[in-house]
């Protein structure tokens, strides 16, 4: 089976998760949020296989998230137009997000206890 990550080319911590798939010679496919931002309803496939809250999707440390002030404005967003603003910039979605069959994983280490069990 054929993994997709998607994260960002430059991102060290996405880099790290290559490594480490590519040590337990996982084959994937690398989707750079840059070059093919994820679309609407690509984030709401993912968020929904997930069973994680939105919220979790959101790349809290980046400076997108911080200079938009979304940690007090996300609180009122429906879930609709939370969907939008990670569509509408793909540096706002927090990455490594690994999709393996049915399974969506956010965060590197997240993604390496899944391949740990």
């Amino acid at each position: 089976m054929k993994a997709l990550l998607i994260g960002y080319k430059s991102c060290s911590t996405c880099k790290k998760t290559e490594k480490f798939l590519e040590e337990k010679k996982i084959d994937y496919k690398f989707q750079d949020v840059k070059e093919e931002k994820p679309e609407k309803d690509q984030i709401k496939d993912l968020y929904e296989k997930s069973g994680l809250e939105i919220k979790k999707f959101f790349n809290t440390s980046g400076q997108i998230y911080r200079k938009l002030n979304l940690k007090d404005k996300l609180k009122d967003m429906t879930e609709d137009e939370k969907l939008d603003l990670l569509a509408s910039d793909g540096m706002l979605l927090k990455r490594p997000i690994l999709v393996y069959g049915d399974d969506v994983v956010v965060g590197r280490l997240n993604i390496e206890k899944y391949f740990e069990k």
